[in-house]
């Protein structure tokens, strides 16, 4: 799933190719992804994109005062396209949800395509005259690289969640999820499964600077990157996540692995747990 900087990094490819722009013909290839009806999709036709935002994982486009929102989900991604067919696509086949096709001032005819991997179809796509009408930017906390470290602590001792969770919380924290949360508390050598009013100020302090750390460096190594090589870079940058079996990379134990319904988390034993591996749910419940 895209995290704040790989948003944050579409973001900023959007704003260097898109903005300034005209939207042409707008392709819907799958009628599941539109979650508004009024305005209608056609509405952005013929309108500038004056403005690209990111408000969490959510993407927008500004078109001369209607909003173009996106949220990829798990399987969603972004694909641009210097000289897209003229041909409509059809619907139902392959991943393209759906298609923008721009002018821009130079003359050019570029599209980018939203598209979704997988059989279970979660890429939302709302189109809003203020983008706090999509009900899952109204209820974003703040955003991860704009709270501050008293705000962060605050936030934690509001809620007697495990530290994984509140992490992911997008209406406590917006912008990091599943992979970054697993990065995070790795950096700072806290449990996944603490609890977040039991951490201790030092270690509060200890988190709020690897949360810093970890999404600063990545949206770094991400803008400026083609949006084709966005999800490479942050397979490169992970020293947990996704990397069951490996050896952790400042300890050299094995990164261990949580798994539940749909998704799992990593971590290492040695470096956050003190030698205490935690139970996988798929064989047990967790240890106390």
């Amino acid at each position: 799933m895209p995290e704040l900087p790989e948003v944050e990094a579409l973001a900023d490819f959007l704003r260097e190719h898109a903005a300034g722009a005209v939207v042409g013909r707008v392709d819907v290839a799958a009628l599941s992804v539109l979650k508004t009806f009024d305005p209608p999709i056609t509405a952005l036709q013929g309108r500038d994109v004056t403005a690209v935002a990111r408000f969490g994982k959510h993407l927008a486009l500004d078109c001369g005062g209607l909003w173009l929102v996106t949220h990829l989900s798990r399987g969603g991604w972004l694909r641009w396209i210097d000289s897209p067919s003229d041909a409509h696509p059809k619907p139902g086949k392959g991943p393209l949800a759906l298609r923008v096709h721009l002018f821009t001032p130079e003359g050019g005819a570029p599209a980018f395509d939203l598209t979704e991997a997988g059989t279970k179809k979660r890429l939302a796509v709302w189109v809003v005259r203020d983008p706090h009408d999509v009900e899952g930017i109204a209820r974003l906390g703040p955003d991860a690289l704009a709270i501050s470290e008293p705000e962060f602590a605050a936030l934690l001792g509001s809620t007697s969640a495990r530290i994984k969770n509140a992490l992911v919380d997008q209406s406590l924290l917006a912008g990091v999820g599943n992979a970054y949360s697993d990065e995070i508390l790795h950096t700072a050598k806290v449990s996944p499964f603490a609890t977040s009013r039991s951490i201790a100020e030092e270690q509060v302090r200890i988190l709020y600077d690897a949360m810093r750390t970890v999404l600063t460096g990545a949206v770094e190594r991400s803008v400026g990157q083609d949006a084709a090589r966005l999800k490479g870079e942050k397979r490169s940058g992970m020293r947990v996540h996704a990397r069951t079996g490996l050896p952790c990379p400042v300890c050299g134990d094995v990164v261990r692995e949580v798994a539940f319904a749909e998704k799992s988390f990593q971590y290492c034993a040695t470096c956050q747990t003190g030698g205490k591996v935690l139970a996988d749910r798929r064989m047990s419940r967790l240890l106390k």
